[in-house]
């Protein structure tokens, strides 16, 4: 029996459809129990109409806090109280934080893109990006290099629905943040990728285009990459989709979708317990597991 578990457990929570994949769960429990925290982390399949009753049971049970995932990211930027700077302008978020009753949603996303930026040496600030998609993702890295001093960002999309959103990312971008400079293209205009990319410090694809089943695919020629650009991805199964594997053919520096994955998780344990996660130990953890499963 989990000894740790006490009648003052103080308890977090991951809401959204389908959870029973998430890897969060374990990463906050071990995180948790290794700084002897009293804490929980439990995942509930929430669909998007429930909600509003899961937020309501956030405040009961006076839950301390709450990742949300997919689909209900923007439905819950509706239902807080407060959002963070980020998530005003996203429009969504990932991260609730309950204080005595008060929900404050964040978006952390662009917080573990940055982050892992950072660990591989780069940094944002002065960088023009391209970014390819304008999903939920997209818009939070988006509005976060833009927070964190990029010069410019160019976005491309298909044109469907999602450029709409990329043109709307915009415009909330340029009405909060004027030191940007932001273009949206089609992506299907090869010759303007290129060239954008050509022009580009940083490439960053955050569509699902590299990950299964749509692995050993990639929007990008490898022709349009070169040594010193840095190329980063937010899939992270397979670990290195053929985006990544191509770059590094190239001596590019890369990022993989894992370690922002991580990150914004470190920085939402951070916006719980106002600690730093111990991500060296949980990674040795995460080794170690495989190496038992293998």
């Amino acid at each position: 029996m989990e000894k740790r578990i006490s009648g003052t457990t103080g308890l977090f929570t991951l809401l959204g459809s389908p959870v029973g994949h998430s890897g969060s769960p374990a990463m906050f429990n071990f995180s948790f129990q290794k700084q002897g925290l009293d804490y929980a982390y439990l995942a509930f399949d929430v669909k998007k109409e429930q909600m509003p009753q899961a937020i309501d049971a956030l405040r009961l049970f006076k839950v301390r806090g709450s990742n949300v995932t997919m689909p209900c990211k923007t439905v819950a930027a509706d239902l807080v109280d407060d959002l963070s700077p980020a998530a005003k302008i996203v429009g969504a978020i990932n991260v609730i934080v309950n204080d005595n009753g008060k929900l404050t949603g964040h978006i952390t996303d662009g917080l573990g893109f940055v982050k892992n930026l950072q660990e591989k040496g780069v940094d944002i600030k002065g960088k023009k990006l391209v970014v390819l998609g304008a999903g939920g993702a997209a818009t939070a890295i988006q509005v976060q290099s833009a927070l964190d001093g990029a010069s410019a960002i160019s976005i491309f999309n298909k044109k469907d629905a999602f450029f709409e959103n990329a043109q709307a990312t915009k415009k909330k971008i340029n009405d909060s943040v004027t030191a940007v400079e932001l273009h949206v293209y089609d992506l299907d205009d090869q010759e303007k990728l290129k060239a954008e990319i050509a022009s580009a410090d940083i490439l960053v694809n955050t569509t699902i285009v590299g990950m299964k089943p749509l692995d050993g695919q990639s929007l990008v020629d490898k022709s349009f990459l070169r040594k010193d650009l840095v190329v980063a991805d937010t899939v992270y199964n397979p670990l290195k989709t053929q985006l990544i594997l191509d770059a590094e053919s190239l001596g590019c520096t890369v990022a993989p979708g894992k370690g922002m994955l991580l990150w914004q998780g470190a920085a939402a344990y951070k916006l719980f317990t106002g600690k730093d996660m111990p991500v060296d130990e949980y990674r040795k953890f995460e080794e170690e597991q495989k190496a038992v499963n293998a």
